[in-house]
């Protein structure tokens, strides 16, 4: 039987949103756009026509992940920062890391969009897996 607090599967879903509004947004939205080949009008054409699907699919993602990586967390029994941080790790690694090279090898992505799309996982991952791993 797994052990989900669902308070911290809410705070997880939420630091999730969050990171991923400062991340692609004013800290490396720029970038993003950039690497992506996304320019302002695009952005502006996607604004007009309503953004609150886009916001309800993501934060439904956000909402599972946090809700699967809370019984990951169960299972491996972390439950402080560095046993959260290396289960983030790992699954980072043979999850996120792995998968997303697609985009560079299949996709004809750069490579420099791949690091900062797995660099924003490997930090959410942390801090969602140490919000589930330590909320008592």
């Amino acid at each position: 039987m797994v052990t989900i607090n669902y308070f911290a599967v809410i705070a997880a879903t939420v630091a999730c949103q969050a990171i991923g509004f400062a991340w692609y947004g004013p800290v490396f939205g720029k970038l993003w756009m950039k690497l992506s080949g996304i320019t302002e009008k695009q952005i502006a054409e996607k604004k007009k026509k309503g953004m609150c699907l886009t916001f309800a699919l993501s934060a439904l993602s956000s909402l599972l992940m946090a809700y699967v990586l809370a019984h990951f967390v169960d299972y491996v029994g972390a439950t402080t920062i560095g046993g959260a941080l290396q289960l983030a790790f790992w699954i980072w690694l043979g999850f996120i890391a792995t998968v997303a090279l697609g985009s560079v090898l299949w996709e004809g992505k750069s490579w420099q969009l791949y690091g900062l799309n797995i660099a924003y996982y490997i930090v959410t991952l942390s801090v969602m897996a140490s919000i589930l791993a330590v909320w008592v």
